[in-house]
């Protein structure tokens, strides 16, 4: 598969980090690592709790001694990693705490001990001397720096995410008025801290099925819009422009999903409960024949999205991993054109 999905144009794969539903993402990412030799692999995402932050660290550096510099760690504040552990998300204290620890760590910087309930203390050891703070002292000098991506979609982690990481993945749908307004928010993080726009990358993680026949695709697409929409009502009200038409859908989504159908690709009634509104699926997602996915794309794009992380191509009958789908073959080169509007970077667009 990895040699697939690099022959057929991609420039990187994410790997889910949820250890009751799929494998460690960091020994598949070591394994993609030496089956390819040019797409970037990173998590999408990991979380602060289940791994300690020096591990996390320890690990993603790693992958990068291995990829030759492929690595991204991607982050958010935790999801069905944390629930199968019967937690919820962290708190927005201890994800900041960790985006910092973890910059720190990964630039070879040495972070304080926290203390941890369900362990003594480093003081409990009677040797004369002992480790006083975490750092990764085998960091090679000449590496570069793992970038940290921080999967964002409320106000606050968006913030994080602008002031604190290389990249921020904004999963908000595909609603360029949702979109602009997360884009907005991290670029007025930026201006408040005096820093340039040149020194972040802002991506979207949307769900797009490259399809002729958008009806017969509709149904399939619903059952992922349920799972990447619950995020923006996980703990509550959607933060950003909704309409009252959307803000129903999302009371239905936080009301209805079932989470110990998490891993199942099933019909949105199944996992949701409640039909969504067909104006809603193909506003959150894109389902749609080559060109109106390029249009749609070049729109989102012309916000100031560099990068696509899109999801479902691979689960539906014409885009599967023997290469050739219609999005690979039609979409991603339109869209990686260089941009001719504004903001225009003159960079070509990574789809991951």
């Amino acid at each position: 598969m990895a040699g697939a999905v690099e022959a057929e144009g991609w420039d990187g794969q994410v790997f889910m980090d949820s250890q009751s539903l799929g494998a460690d993402p960091y020994v598949l990412m070591g394994a993609w690592a030496m089956a390819t030799e040019r797409i970037k692999l990173a998590t999408g995402v990991t979380n602060p709790l289940s791994r300690h932050i020096a591990v996390t660290a320890g690990a993603a550096v790693t992958l990068q001694q291995i990829s030759r510099g492929r690595a991204v760690l991607g982050i958010g504040r935790g999801d069905s990693a944390l629930a199968y552990l019967g937690y919820g998300p962290v708190s927005l204290t201890q994800f900041h705490r960790a985006l910092t620890d973890l910059q720190t760590l990964l630039t070879g910087g040495e972070i304080a001990f926290e203390a941890q309930s369900s362990a003594p203390s480093i003081e409990a050891l009677s040797l004369a001397h002992r480790p006083s703070g975490s750092r990764l002292k085998w960091l090679p000098a000449d590496l570069a720096k793992v970038p940290l991506d921080v999967a964002a979609s409320g106000p606050r982690v968006i913030e994080m995410a602008a002031l604190l990481a290389e990249r921020a993945t904004f999963s908000v749908g595909a609603m360029p008025e949702r979109l602009q307004w997360a884009v907005d928010i991290a670029r007025a993080a930026r201006t408040r801290h005096a820093l340039s726009e040149s020194g972040i990358s802002y991506g979207a993680q949307v769900i797009v099925v490259c399809h002729p026949d958008r009806e017969a695709m509709l149904p399939l697409v619903a059952s992922f819009v349920a799972p990447l929409a619950r995020f923006q009502v996980i703990q509550g009200a959607a933060a950003g422009p909704t309409s009252a038409g959307d803000e129903a859908d999302l009371a239905a989504v936080r009301s209805g999903y079932d989470m110990t159908k998490h891993d199942a690709i099933a019909s949105h009634e199944k996992i949701v409960g409640t039909t969504l509104t067909r104006d809603f699926v193909q506003r959150f997602a894109i389902v749609e024949p080559p060109d109106h996915c390029i249009e749609r794309l070049l729109q989102l794009r012309a916000l100031g999205i560099d990068r696509f992380v899109v999801v479902g191509p691979g689960f539906h009958p014409e885009a599967t991993y023997d290469g050739g789908s219609l999005f690979a073959r039609e979409v991603m080169p339109a869209i990686r054109q260089p941009a001719t509007y504004p903001p225009s970077t003159g960079r070509a667009v990574p789809v991951q």
